[in-house]
């Protein structure tokens, strides 16, 4: 079965240097029918202006991502990383038993666009941990990246959630085709447009993948997207 969450139908909240919509719910949004999809729970697209960003803030029992298209982010937390992730790396960060942190945008002049992500643990009270690290999304299109996993497989991050997050570049006219370890998945469009099952979808919009044993994914103008493989 596919449910399809269209990017103009997520929540919105616009702060004036922080532009954000909500895939589910989140803070003031709440939307009783868009809680989250199996372990995810969180996809915010942020628009942060130049010299703003969070203050140090706390997580716990959360597995959280950054993924940066557009800008800088600079990460700070209570386990002494201090690192600045770039477009074409992934942020990883097991919340565990406590963190505090906090994302800035260092640029003066640029804005930063990013994907916030969370996915519920399987794990409570672990050992936080923060890593970083760049994949070759852009540089090897036309596959998919195993960006994070069950088993760290592939150069992956290992993660404790029920989940596996891929990713890929397409170039126009070709396709990919995933075959789901775990049962059911969640697709999000990061640029441009793709083809799944005859519709087209575009940069916003998710896809709820239930009990499908695969999908595949084409795109006509050189989209890039977000794979969920979910328990």
């Amino acid at each position: 079965m596919l449910t399809l969450r269209p990017a103009a139908e997520r929540g919105h909240a616009n702060h004036g240097w922080l532009d954000s919509n909500f895939s589910f719910s989140f803070a003031d949004y709440y939307d009783p029918a868009n809680m989250g999809f199996r372990a995810l729970r969180v996809i915010n697209e942020d628009h942060v202006a130049p010299a703003r960003g969070f203050g140090k803030h706390p997580h716990r029992d959360m597995e959280i991502f950054t993924y940066v298209l557009e800008g800088a982010v600079k990460h700070e937390d209570t386990t002494g990383a201090s690192e600045t992730l770039v477009p074409g790396e992934l942020q990883h960060m097991t919340a565990g038993s406590g963190v505090k942190h906090s994302e800035m945008n260092p640029s003066d002049t640029e804005s930063l666009h990013l994907f916030q992500i969370w996915l519920m643990p399987n794990e409570l009270g672990i050992q936080p941990k923060y890593e970083q690290k760049k994949f070759r999304v852009q540089e090897e299109p036309n596959k998919l990246h195993l960006l994070a996993s069950t088993d760290a497989r592939d150069d992956s991050f290992r993660i404790h959630s029920d989940a596996e997050l891929l990713a890929a570049k397409l170039e126009p006219g070709a396709s990919v085709t995933h075959q789901f370890k775990l049962g059911n998945g969640w697709l999000q469009v990061a640029r441009g447009t793709v083809t799944v099952a005859g519709g087209t979808l575009k940069a916003g919009d998710g896809l709820a993948l239930t009990g499908e044993a695969s999908v595949t994914i084409t795109s006509n103008d050189g989209g890039e997207f977000l794979l969920f493989d979910l328990a």
